[in-house]
């Protein structure tokens, strides 16, 4: 048995080490737009931060979410970030798997190049919204009444670009159309159903973003039509942004290299090089 697990573990390693050397390859090619997309995270944490000092409180706008959804309360409120957080990190663990299990169908890089790719255009369309009108918060913390409903003058710049994380996302005011939970959520299964391999998961997390879009209406963190506009938005902009960018290649399971998204010109001699690594490695680690 220790011999038999202690050859196991060494299989593991060796496959480990081999798809390290295929993603670090193209990763080498496509850090530019990784680097883009995760800079993006920030300048729309940024604008989020921003518009908080622009909201006023007020009254809660009639919403028909609300009449049909009875309210949870502020200590339930976890519940739908606990839905959420699952989601996300059940995303980030599958795009992880080709590091480990043997059936491998997307390559670790690309599929997040693709997905920052959604998240920007998303995020963009959602700066532009919500800062063209602000509405007054529903959750509790931007009601009237609330010390954290509005944010006093900054004192300088810094105060400004420096977000309080993870106070300040959690407890933002003002950036509500359209709901940025549900833009991650939208895209992460829209990537799953497309890449993924499990009709069950799919069929699963489709369910999951609807449980929790009544979630984020019942604890009151957004309006009904914030979660309606990201529902055909996310569908749209990532219809859209696949029309605009090559299809990601499936793993070969011959002899044939991945095209990137979108492509660099690189000398000949990288991209045998690149070839090299992904056809000699893969191979490799399925004996």
């Amino acid at each position: 048995m220790p011999l038999h697990v202690a050859r196991e573990a060494s299989k593991l390693w060796r496959k480990i080490c081999a798809e390290t050397s295929i993603e670090a390859s193209l990763l080498a090619e496509s850090w530019k737009y990784i680097l883009a997309g995760i800079f993006f995270q920030y300048i729309h944490g940024l604008a989020a931060h921003g518009v908080h000092y622009l909201h006023r409180p007020g009254p809660t706008l009639q919403d028909t979410g609300y009449f049909l959804l009875q309210e949870l309360g502020e200590d339930k409120a976890y519940i739908s970030e606990t839905v959420f957080f699952f989601i996300f990190f059940s995303f980030v663990l599958w795009t992880l798997h080709p590091f480990v299990f043997q059936s491998k169908k997307i390559y670790t890089v690309l599929i997040w190049c693709r997905v920052l790719a959604y998240l920007v255009a998303c995020q963009f369309l959602r700066i532009i919204t919500f800062y063209s009108t602000q509405l007054p918060g529903p959750n509790y913390h931007c009601r009237e009444g609330s010390k954290l409903a509005k944010l006093p003058p900054p004192d300088s710049v810094v105060e400004v670009l420096l977000i309080n994380f993870p106070r300040g996302l959690n407890y933002g005011c003002g950036d509500l159309i359209f709901s940025s939970h549900m833009i991650f959520s939208l895209v992460f299964t829209r990537t799953y159903h497309k890449y993924g391999m499990a009709r069950f998961v799919k069929i699963l997390a489709w369910l999951l973003c609807v449980i929790q879009s009544i979630l984020i209406l019942a604890s009151r963190k957004h309006y009904t039509v914030d979660v309606i506009v990201a529902w055909y938005t996310v569908n749209l902009v990532t219809f859209f942004v696949d029309r605009k960018l090559p299809e990601l290649p499936e793993r070969p399971s011959g002899t044939v290299s991945p095209s990137l998204l979108p492509l660099s010109s690189k000398d000949s001699k990288d991209k045998e090089e690149l070839h090299r690594l992904v056809n000699g490695n893969s191979v490799g680690i399925t004996h």
